[in-house]
């Protein structure tokens, strides 16, 4: 019965992917680019719920192992002939380098991975609110080392030339790939101690449970992840440094409050409802169905939205929980026999 717990676990954030994906399909592009950023936000804020979820500390960093794996992902993905024009600094053996769509994605997801290793060695020994803020100092570090160290990418120009293969097809495996790795993360070994680690870290290390060590694997495991999700952004859109900076560490962290951060559920949850709705408020900016709100409307609401949640209800919409079958049938009928 466990069995069959755990898998409904991964298969139901998958199948609200596989969904989104699918009614997506029906509208035209204008429209399917609001489902692949709703795609995209699932696999950055499951990426997120990784470490966040299983630690409780609050991470406002994770958004430079997006930042990292784009650049990565960029960089190595325009073409040579056009690197001297757009990235004319660049270190020679990126400026001689192309690679093709999936190994920027293994790449960025790999830099990603290595860069949390780095920032989690020293920062991992850190709890609560100063560990939280180490991890702010890292987004600002990195934002401000790739807008202005032009060796490494286009600085503070967007990046160009960059082959647009994000569509509903490969957002959604991205989202699919984060979710799997997220749940086999969580059920093995490595996550329920850091889970145990969470709810009573004296009771963790009298058994021998190294804290330090848990959280650095989950570090680097989520900014992998997060590498990934900044290799499917840079694909999707021609972005700039500002787009990974602190508008998009926002409206995840908001996505993984109001979906419910202690559950992968709720992390798919958040990042879909909250991008359906930003998704909805963009649009009304634009002045679409008669309604022209104020620009910079989307983060006021959603951040009013956070505030109502963590009122009303503070572990999420979903509750904090994974989605569970109430009783299997007969399930009765079996224990009275």
């Amino acid at each position: 019965m466990r069995a069959h717990r755990n898998l409904l676990t991964v298969l139901a954030p998958i199948a609200l992917v596989v969904a989104t994906a699918v009614v997506g399909a029906l509208f035209e592009r204008s429209t399917q680019i609001y489902f692949i950023n709703s795609l995209i936000s699932v696999a950055i804020v499951v990426a997120i719920y990784v470490f966040v979820g299983s630690t409780g500390v609050l991470s406002f960093g994770h958004i430079s192992f997006v930042a990292i794996g784009a650049w990565t992902a960029g960089v190595l993905s325009v073409p040579v002939a056009e690197k001297p024009a757009t990235m004319p600094f660049l270190f020679d053996f990126l400026a001689s380098t192309t690679v093709g769509n999936v190994w920027s994605l293994v790449l960025a997801a790999l830099v990603g991975g290595a860069f949390a290793l780095l920032a989690g060695l020293p920062l991992m020994r850190l709890s609560g609110l100063t560990a939280g803020i180490a991890t702010f100092a890292v987004l600002e570090i990195t934002s401000n080392v790739l807008r202005y160290y032009e060796k490494i990418g286009p600085g503070l120009n967007v990046f160009s030339s960059v082959p647009e293969t994000t569509d509903l097809q490969q957002a959604a495996l991205g989202a699919i790939v984060a979710i799997v790795v997220a749940f086999a993360y969580q059920v093995s070994r490595f996550g329920r101690q850091l889970r145990a680690a969470r709810d009573d870290a004296p009771a963790a290390r009298a058994v021998g449970i190294s804290v330090y060590r848990q959280r650095l694997i989950a570090f680097t495991l989520s900014g992998a992840l997060a590498g990934l999700a900044g290799g499917l952004y840079v694909r999707y859109l021609p972005i700039n440094v500002d787009a990974v900076y602190l508008d998009l560490t926002f409206i995840t962290l908001a996505m993984l409050v109001i979906g419910g951060m202690t559950s992968l559920w709720g992390a798919v949850v958040g990042a879909l409802a909250v991008s359906g709705l930003d998704s909805l408020l963009a649009e009304a900016e634009n002045g679409a169905a008669g309604v022209d709100l104020p620009s910079g409307s989307r983060i006021v609401v959603v951040g009013a939205l956070m505030a109502l949640v963590l009122i009303v209800r503070p572990s999420g919409l979903t509750g904090g929980r994974e989605v569970r079958l109430r009783a299997w049938p007969f399930a009765g009928r079996r224990g009275a026999a």
